[in-house]
């Protein structure tokens, strides 16, 4: 099934390995300095796609052509209903 992120963007829901909130994920604690390194890295790397066009409040991390971090204006919320809309 596919899942749309926002804007043109879709990813085939088996592709998704995690969906995180920007908020919560990037905070001030020790866990939230990796999930920041990580970003930084994934930035560096080329494998960042922005597909919020606004404010973004999460970011899907897939498998799709090695790892592919998808950052959306979409709410985990919203994206987990649409994975189970169908």
């Amino acid at each position: 099934m596919l899942i749309h992120l926002g804007q043109d963007f879709v990813v085939r829901d088996r592709e998704i390995l995690g969906v995180f909130d920007l908020d919560t994920a990037t905070d001030a604690g020790q866990k939230e300095k990796l999930t920041d390194a990580f970003l930084r890295r994934a930035q560096r790397e080329g494998a960042v796609v922005d597909v919020s066009g606004a404010m973004p409040k999460s970011f899907v991390l897939t498998d799709f052509a090695g790892e592919t971090v998808y950052i959306t204006q979409l709410s985990t919320g919203a994206l987990r209903r649409r994975a189970h809309y169908f």
